[in-house]
């Protein structure tokens, strides 16, 4: 394929994903094509006619702004109707929380599949779930949008702070101790802000619930999505001063385990690192729950010795509520506070302000 013009030649090879309502300059540029088998996936199909109204049947001349047309007419707002549908879990419940009926969500979504050429849902009377096309393209569309959001952000709050909704999940007790603080400041810094905040201990797919960033405290497995370290976040093991006073304080894994323990349910074994191996304890213990606010509840009732990670209990443990425990011969394994999100490219500034806010506010934190 040959381009006529520099500008075009600039034009194709930084060519965006996804262009709406082009007025472009390139109006008047052509592109010589010698087949159509030449031109980029989709375009032939959709430009066949103007292909054989050519006079030369041996090569093809397409306009630049018909190009762009067939190449970059996808529209944002049905993908955002599609990132609804997702998180809303039908289309009835999309269309409500829009303001708009069931049969015009169905006519959008409709739209959009005929314009990638896939079917995005599996439908029918009482439940939809998404094909593998829709699957690969929802990280996609999240991308989307929030790079959209991103290069409106970066000339509408230039001057006037922080602005639109930034969706946010996180543990429910780092949530309440750390999170809901740096939110607050944020707020009151940026008026034109709002926060959705989702904390839940269990782990949030963010890409279908339409968030912007994951906060977590895991090891990070390879995945689809981007990580990025805020700050330590150790296990550490303690009890309530009144739980010592009456039990003792473990010395070793051997003291520890003819020790009652309080057992989080997503724990089966406790990790620890002794001699430079990693070792997984089985604990026993009188009660196990299902949240760490429980297991700290339980901890500070005086129940039983816990794992909990320091941000779960550094509040307890600097006001003298907690004690930790320290073993002679291992040590809790080591983790880490992430930032999880999609993507990088085009992230909005108030997911950026708010990274940057909480890991200030955890760094600011002393670890023993």
């Amino acid at each position: 394929m040959r381009v006529i013009g520099a500008t075009a030649r600039r034009f194709f090879a930084a060519r965006p994903f996804i262009s709406i309502g082009v007025k472009s300059a390139f109006a008047s540029l052509s592109i010589i094509i010698k087949s159509p088998e030449s031109l980029p996936s989709g375009v032939a199909s959709l430009a066949g006619e103007r292909f054989r109204a050519c006079r030369d049947p041996t090569e093809v001349r397409l306009e630049a702004k018909h190009f762009i047309d067939y190449r970059y007419k996808m529209d944002f707002a049905d993908v955002a109707l599609f990132r609804s549908i997702v998180t809303a879990g039908s289309l009835s419940a999309a269309a409500r929380e829009m303001g708009t009926t069931p049969m015009l969500v169905s006519r959008r979504l409709a739209a959009l599949e005929a314009e990638l050429g896939a079917r995005l849902f599996h439908r029918t009377t009482r439940s939809l779930s998404l094909t593998p096309e829709g699957e690969a393209f929802l990280p996609h569309a999240a991308a989307l949008i929030a790079a959209r959001d991103s290069a409106f952000e970066s000339v509408s709050s230039a001057g006037s702070g922080l602005s639109g909704v930034l969706k946010v999940t996180a543990p429910n007790v780092i949530g309440h101790a750390v999170i809901v603080p740096v939110v607050a400041k944020l707020i009151a810094d940026n008026p034109a802000l709002r926060v959705n905040l989702v904390l839940s201990d269990d782990r949030v797919d963010i890409a279908s619930m339409g968030l912007d960033v994951a906060i977590r405290v895991a090891p990070m497995k390879p995945s689809d999505m981007i990580a990025t370290r805020l700050a330590d976040n150790p296990y550490i093991l303690c009890a309530s001063p009144a739980y010592i006073a009456r039990f003792g304080e473990p010395a070793t894994l051997g003291d520890l385990v003819s020790h009652p323990c309080i057992r989080l349910h997503a724990m089966e074994t406790w990790p620890f690192v002794r001699g430079g191996e990693l070792e997984q304890i089985r604990i026993a213990g009188p009660l196990s729950a299902s949240t760490v606010d429980a297991v700290r509840a339980a901890c500070l009732a005086g129940v039983g010795v816990a794992m909990m990670t320091y941000w779960d209990v550094y509040e307890q443990i600097e006001r003298g509520e907690l004690k930790r425990i320290v073993l002679a011969d291992a040590a809790p394994v080591e983790l880490a506070i992430w930032a999880v999100f999609l993507t990088r490219a085009q992230m909005p500034v108030r997911v950026r302000a708010f990274i940057d806010a909480l890991r200030k506010r955890l760094l600011a934190g002393t670890l023993p």
